[in-house]
């Protein structure tokens, strides 16, 4: 049996401004440990999957860094993609480039580079059950999160069995919901849509040419096909779960609970750092007066906070973000309304 891993790590997003910038977006900030969330994917997985059976799909502006990064993993399995496109074409991509070197029966497991995972060992035992499951069923693996909270950040998944610790096929996805419909979801059994996917390549190759009509023009191509020839075949991105799994029968979702975090916004931090005892999440030089339930990022500089509850404060060079826990759920439309100020890319 041959295993690889694959590892999305593209996008910049604004999520973490002023802290995230194109050239170090998520992925590549210290947000919960020491070292940055991309590093900490990879040390995850090393003890199930080699670094010459990981590929990590990227943005061009950062496979340099990237490469400087994560010396273990070789140079060409850190693959530019030359445009965004999706989930769906960067997956298949990736299994294309595994399907030439390894052959259709080799397994894929696909995560996000910018996610916290409470337990490791946990995490990693669901996926190599995640693995026997697709072997065993020769169908599409998702690994839904099973809920700490209604969400209305996340899409949701109906498994057919929700008391089947070993999958169930899935019995429809929900879109993100609203703060009621979360609450019944959660209630009902459903589970978090996480993003993380288990196959060989040759069963979701077979399901992507079946279902994905987006990407039916670069599935066409030969298998010498060069990934800008691919990837510029590909006119609308689309996500692999719109393109290939909710359209599929094939699809099966075993439940996962490894203390899975998106780390969606600055507020996330107080989910996955560790907590002062009135609540409060530092990085930094930082000090606090009669505060609860701050996130308070220093750069460069010392943070004083004092009588204020609830907050983001976050510094770097020379520029300072204060909003509420709640606001900062939506940085991107304060970053879009800034003058030209260093800093904001």
């Amino acid at each position: 049996m041959s295993r690889w891993a694959v590892v999305l790590a593209g996008g910049v997003g604004s999520r973490f401004w002023p802290l995230s910038t194109p050239e170090r977006p998520k992925q590549l900030l210290p947000l919960v440990t020491d070292k940055p969330l991309m590093r900490d994917a990879i040390d995850r997985l090393a003890p199930i999957v080699d670094p010459s059976h990981t590929l990590i799909l990227t943005n061009e502006s950062l496979v340099k860094t990237i490469r400087a990064l994560l010396p273990p993993i070789p140079r060409e399995n850190i693959i530019a993609e030359p445009r965004p496109a999706g989930t769906a074409a960067a997956l298949a991509w990736a299994a294309l480039t595994i399907e030439r070197r390894d052959g259709k029966d080799a397994t894929m497991l696909s995560v996000h580079a910018d996610w916290s995972i409470g337990n490791d060992a946990k995490f990693r035992e669901t996926l190599v059950l995640a693995e026997n499951v697709a072997r065993r069923t020769h169908t599409l693996v998702t690994v839904g999160v099973v809920p700490s909270r209604a969400d209305t950040g996340f899409g949701y998944i109906q498994p057919s069995d929700p008391d089947k610790s070993d999958g169930s096929p899935v019995r429809r996805f929900v879109e993100k919901p609203n703060r009621e419909q979360a609450e019944k979801l959660r209630a009902d059994g459903y589970l978090w849509n996480s993003g993380i996917f288990v196959w060989t390549v040759g069963d979701f190759l077979t399901q992507a040419r079946q279902h994905a009509r987006e990407l039916g023009r670069a599935l066409a191509l030969g298998e010498d096909a060069e990934a800008d020839e691919f990837f510029a075949r590909v006119k609308q991105p689309v996500s692999v779960d719109v393109a290939v799994l909710e359209r599929s029968k094939g699809v099966t979702v075993i439940p996962g609970s490894f203390g899975w975090d998106d780390v969606g916004t600055w507020g996330a931090l107080a989910r996955v750092r560790t907590k002062d005892e009135f609540g409060n999440v530092t990085s930094g030089a930082v000090h606090l007066l009669d505060c609860c339930d701050n996130v308070v990022h220093a750069e460069g500089g010392t943070v004083v906070v004092y009588g204020v509850d609830d907050l983001v404060v976050v510094t770097r060079n020379g520029l300072t973000l204060v909003t509420t826990k709640d606001k900062a759920a939506d940085l991107k439309r304060l970053v879009e309304s800034l003058p030209a100020l260093e800093g904001k890319s």
